[in-house]
């Protein structure tokens, strides 16, 4: 399994006075398993870029193809598509629509064709899969809390089986809490069912803690694409286009300058914590 973007451009307002180019000839790969994280400034092109996995938008210019198939033939089953890439927009609460949350849950797996005894199990299965608690399957989704929404808006997704499962910002609006709950439930969900993760995110603490990968974005452009330590040893050109290392990578720096021998490369707690005390043992 594999989603590839082969130089693909988007452009709004084609035809208008002020056309406006959204994507600008963008190549990516997405691999089974994977971990991506996608970074950018608000108008980087980041929630456009999303839009292009499952066939919401078509490029302007330039292909996108899953499994080998290029998802715009005339003959490409798009609907069938939407299931196998799922995508949680940001404040996914606004996905949700039905009277109780294992209705809404039921939505997705039923527009598949799937029997009745079949929806309903995998809808069963994504909820138990996201931690939410009995009692809450049979209330309206709008009287959950902020994370139990989020939570109820995933297991939606989950519940068509995806082998892509890419969210929006899903921290957006989250207490520490509730937001360390949603990456950590994001983190397993990957663990245990071995589907790919595509998180949208402007914090650059999260993306350094859980992906494999970082895709940066600016102006519609592609700026990076690489393994998070090799992207964040960029920190000036980040810092130029708006963004910038974790914080934990600051700090270390901060340690560096004022004499101790620590690393300057740690882009997570658990990694700085290591050399702090490597450095404390020596």
């Amino acid at each position: 399994m594999s989603l590839i973007l082969d130089h693909v451009t988007y452009e709004y307002g084609i035809g208008s006075a002020l056309p406006v180019k959204a994507l600008d000839d963008v190549s990516l790969q997405i691999e089974e398993g994977q971990f991506v994280g996608l970074i950018g400034h608000t108008g980087s092109g980041k929630s456009t870029l999303v839009q292009m996995f499952n066939g919401l938008l078509k490029p302007t210019a330039g292909n996108v193809y899953f499994q080998g198939k290029d998802i715009h033939d005339p003959e490409y089953d798009r609907r069938a598509l939407r299931g196998k890439v799922g995508l949680v927009f940001q404040y996914p609460e606004h996905q949700l629509f039905e009277v109780t949350v294992f209705k809404d849950v039921c939505y997705g797996p039923k527009n598949l064709g799937l029997s009745q005894k079949e929806v309903e199990l995998r809808a069963f299965e994504a909820l138990k899969m996201v931690g939410l608690q009995d009692e809450y399957f049979y209330v309206s989704p709008f009287d959950l809390s902020g994370g139990q929404k989020r939570r109820v808006a995933i297991a939606g997704v989950l519940a068509m089986k995806p082998d892509i499962l890419v969210l929006d910002e899903p921290t957006a609006g989250l207490d520490p809490k509730g937001r360390e709950e949603i990456l950590n439930l994001v983190a397993s969900l990957r663990e245990k069912m071995g589907i790919a993760i595509v998180l949208v995110s402007h914090s650059m603490d999260d993306v350094a803690e859980y992906a494999d990968k970082i895709i940066v974005m600016n102006h519609g452009k592609k700026v990076f694409d690489a393994e998070p330590k090799e992207v964040f040893a960029h920190v000036e050109d980040l810092e130029a286009i708006g963004l910038a290392a974790p914080q934990v990578t600051y700090i270390m720096k901060a340690l560096k300058d004022a004499g101790y021998p620590v690393r300057t490369d740690a882009i997570t707690i658990e990694e700085a914590k290591e050399s702090i005390l490597e450095m404390l043992h020596r």
